[in-house]
């Protein structure tokens, strides 16, 4: 690891810790024993989703996690909250261990993940994902909700 102030390229890990996602180092460099961090992320495979009208586009964290916070907005829910979220819906897609996954299935995996997360943001995301038309709906999506709980 090449050091941010003076280049040089050896330096030594003085604290490690593990993240959800990554693992956040922080080094000194040996050459100006200055200090700086770096994260390392496991390198996952790329994955593909498969649109409606059959283009495809790579996997996007941060359209997914737009969405997410549209469905949350106004709600007590963290960022750390809904980032946890879009991270699990990843790896829930990772782990269909396919390169392309239809959008349908992204937003059922969503659906799910946010059902857990918030009640009303699952039906806020449930009612333009499925693009209710009616109150029926509105009260189907809702009946699994009350039932649960």
């Amino acid at each position: 690891m090449r050091c941010p102030e003076c280049g040089h390229e050896d330096s030594k890990v003085v604290d490690s810790r593990s993240g959800p996602s990554h693992i956040r180092r922080r080094r000194e460099c040996l050459g100006c024993a200055s200090r700086f961090t770096t994260h390392e992320r496991m390198e996952t495979p790329a994955l593909w989703i498969m649109k409606k009208n059959g283009q495809k586009e790579p996997f996007n964290a941060n359209k997914l996690l737009a969405g997410l916070a549209l469905a949350c907005r106004k709600r007590p829910i963290d960022a750390e909250v809904m980032e946890d979220a879009v991270q699990r819906v990843h790896l829930q897609l990772l782990a269909l261990r396919q390169p392309t996954v239809p959008s349908s299935i992204v937003g059922e995996v969503l659906m799910d993940v946010l059902r857990e997360v918030d009640d009303v943001a699952y039906v806020r995301f449930a009612s333009v994902y499925r693009a209710f038309e009616s109150v029926d709906q509105f009260v189907d999506a809702i009946r699994p909700l009350r039932e649960g709980s």
